[in-house]
């Protein structure tokens, strides 16, 4: 190696480089400073390149500092760089570092080598990688990429706080499944991150404290302090949570300061005093349950009847009331009207009666604001509010989705030959003839032919063929062929919402008259008076589903399922329609989100008919123009899918309500609009407004009500006596 110039002003230790660096200077006009009074030290050199070639500046530092650089071809331009004095080689390479990071490059290191391309392409590149907190190998304005794991805060929270701080063509990312952050940039601003991250990812400088309550009731005092130190707006020092134990009648407090929480222990202090009201009747409001019902079960307990609980209408055992055919139908109605009559009595009672407990306490419900009044010692009163706090909570809800699919497939083919014979004519006083006539040509015959009638042909081909003598029917034949294919495909998509453990039904289809006696009074001219009874069936589909979500997530679901039609071949028929009726009840089990199959149908009927003449249809080849055959084949598959989903929470239920609207408005209503016509005019349609954050735009029906305005409290005026009363 050559020495290096130990009072040179420039970088340039060898001739052939300080060569390149005179034509560099004449091409570029780099100026070279004045030899400063005092010699630099061994190993350090200046540098004044002023307007250089960015290309020749970056391979004359990688000469002088023994690093091999890849430049982008896209790198471009020219480059100032410029120290005051001499530096070390670690400090020339952090210098153009930083010089090419205000150009918009990025030097990213590797193994013995730096690449240097656009800033935007950096975090692209194979850069150095660290995991944690701790030194890293590079310094600077290299980029590099920091993986942190979180111990105390989560992710996404500092995502959102650190993403300012990070240059913008740079990248941070979260990682939820380890709680860990991902971050590439300069070095110099993740040893900033990391300062910063270190002091975010702490635990709470507060601990949760348990504070018993010995007078009030804890959950009740939760709900209050809860309100009471609920972060104003503007900035506050965080939110204080306090959760309720109803076994223990205490209350779990974490806050985010040791202040917060010596402010929350102060209100509980203040609060928890002995009632100034003497008397023992306690009002609890519920907030999901039915107070009715609640009265009833609180009252077994405290009694110790279990006769005293209510009892479920509308099931039976886990299982469904089917309603199958009329009198089916009318015992269900009756029974759902018992039941209604039922829970009005109950209620009516609940209201009326003066409770239950005996000497323990007195339990009323009030059905119109769905409150508990509660009347019983202390003791009582908090293990029974610690029962409601457990009853009282909101219940899940179960979305189920059914596919009903219905699929017939009917041919049939028939093929005859009738024959009709004459002797004579009209002035004859003796004819002789014959006919074959099958049941199975319907009204397309040659008898009404010999009546002198025009005869109604069948469906299909028909051929005929007669022969004339005289103006009189001698010989005539008719042929009749038919071959017929049909199909159809139902699929019916009911789809229900109903709270856990609750009955649901749907249904859909007519109510059709059945005609069920009929009977004839004399009357007095002497003739009778028809008079005819007539009942009236439910004709259709009909779902009921009581679903039962366990803790496990499961569902249990007790179902009956009823499709029914109305036979088309009995319509006219005068002792009254008939009805196919297919009926699926069971209880079944099914996980969150998973489709079942409930059951179905496979049928495959095949009929054959024949008819002939005989002795003349038993000829071989022959036989045929004497008979009349047909085949009929009909297959019918009907299959019952299910789907439940469990709905726990209001952003659940939205994201369904708003995927069924968008169905509604997309598929159903924009489908149906009819395309523009020149001789119709556009006299619109009703469309279902579009949806923005799940709800309607202002002036539609639906949309959400505007806030009501805070009620301004009127000033009252002093009375007599008081600060500022004229007397």
């Amino acid at each position: 190696m050559m020495k290096k110039q130990t009072a040179s002003t420039i970088l340039f230790p060898s001739p052939a480089l300080r060569r390149v660096a005179a034509g560099v200077m004449l091409c570029c006009a780099v100026a070279l400073a004045p030899a400063p009074a005092l010699a630099a030290p061994e190993d350090q050199a200046a540098l004044n390149f002023v307007g250089a070639d960015i290309e020749s500046v970056i391979k004359a530092v990688g000469h002088y500092t023994g690093m091999t650089f890849i430049i982008d071809p896209r790198v471009k331009g020219t480059l100032t760089l410029v120290s005051e004095k001499s530096i070390s080689k670690s400090q020339a390479f952090s210098l153009l570092t930083s010089a090419l990071r205000l150009q918009g490059y990025a030097v990213v290191t590797g193994d013995g080598y730096a690449k240097v391309v656009q800033e935007a392409e950096a975090k692209l590149q194979s850069s150095p990688t660290h995991v944690g907190i701790g030194k890293s190998s590079v310094k600077g304005d290299q980029v590099a990429t920091q993986i942190y794991h979180l111990s105390y805060e989560s992710a996404a929270n500092l995502t959102a706080v650190l993403r300012p701080l990070i240059s913008p063509n740079n990248s941070i990312m979260a990682n939820p499944g380890n709680n860990s952050l991902v971050i590439t940039d300069y070095a110099d601003n993740l040893a900033r991150l990391s300062k910063i991250i270190a002091a975010l990812d702490a635990p709470l400088a507060a601990d949760m404290d348990i504070v018993p309550v010995r007078n009030g009731i804890a959950s009740d005092m939760a709900t209050l302090i809860e309100k009471l130190l609920v972060p104003a707006a503007g900035g506050d020092s965080g939110r204080v949570s306090v959760v309720a134990d109803p076994r223990t009648n205490s209350l779990v407090i974490r806050a985010p300061s040791r202040a917060r929480a010596n402010l929350a222990k102060s209100l509980i202090a203040k609060l928890d005093q002995p009632s100034s009201v003497a008397g023992n009747v306690h009002v609890v409001y519920l907030k999901n349950a039915d107070a009715t019902k609640l009265a009833a079960t609180l009252r077994a307990v405290v009694s110790s009847d279990s006769s005293a609980l209510p009892q479920q209408q509308g099931t039976s055992g886990g299982s469904v009331q089917s309603g199958g055919g009329a009198q089916g139908g009318q015992q269900n109605n009756q029974g759902m009207g018992a039941g209604q009559s039922t829970m009005n009595q109950q209620a009516n009672q609940a209201s009326s009666s003066g409770g239950g407990g005996g000497g323990a306490g007195w339990i009323q419900a009030d059905a119109s604001t769905n409150t508990l009044i509660i009347t019983a010692p202390d003791a009582i009163y908090r293990n029974l509010r610690s029962v409601i706090d457990q009853l009282d909570v909101r219940r899940a809800q179960v979305y189920i989705e059914s596919l009903i699919v219905e699929v017939n497939a009917k041919t049939a083919a028939q093929f005859g030959v009738q024959w009709a014979g004459l002797s004579g004519s009209d002035n004859s006083k003796y004819r002789v003839g014959g006919v074959t006539n099958f049941t199975g040509a319907g009204g397309s015959n040659l008898v009404s032919l010999i009546g002198g009638a025009t005869p109604v042909p069948n469906a299909g081909l028909n051929i005929g063929l007669f022969k004339m003598i005289n103006g009189s029917l001698g010989l005539g034949a008719i042929a009749t062929a038919l071959e017929t294919d049909g199909g159809a495909n139902i699929l019916s998509t009911p789809n229900m919402l109903t709270l856990d453990n609750e009955l649901s039904t749907i249904k859909v289809g007519q109510n059709v008259p059945i005609i069920s006696g009929s009977f004839t009074t004399p009357g007095t001219t002497g003739g009778g008076n028809p008079f005819q009874t007539i009942d009236r069936r439910d004709v259709g589909l009909t779902l009921k589903v009581r679903p039962q979500i366990s803790e496990g997530g499961t569902i249990k679901m007790a179902i009956y399922h009823e499709t029914s039609n109305v036979d088309d071949t009995s319509r006219a028929s005068t002792s009254g329609v008939t009805t196919n009726i297919r009926v699926i009840e069971n209880n079944v089990i099914a996980d969150d989100g998973q489709i079942i199959v409930l059951g179905g149908l496979i049928r495959d009927d095949t009929s054959n008919g024949e008819e002939k003449v005989q002795g003349l249809g038993d000829i071989p080849i022959l036989g045929n123009l004497f008979k009349y055959r047909k085949r009929e084949r009909n297959k019918t598959n009907l299959m019952i899918f299910l789907r439940p989903v469990i709905v726990r929470s209001k952003e659940d239920s939205n994201s369904i309500a708003a995927d069924r609207y968008e169905y509604m408005r997309s598929a159903g209503q924009k489908a149906a609009v009819p395309n523009g016509s020149i001789v119709l005019p556009d006299l619109g349609s009703p469309v279902l407004p579009n949806l923005n954050n799940g709800q309607p735009p202002p002036g539609d029906a639906m949309a959400p009500l505007p806030p009501r305005p805070v009620p301004v409290p009127v000033p009252t005026r002093p009375g007599p006596g008081q600060d500022g009363a004229k007397n």
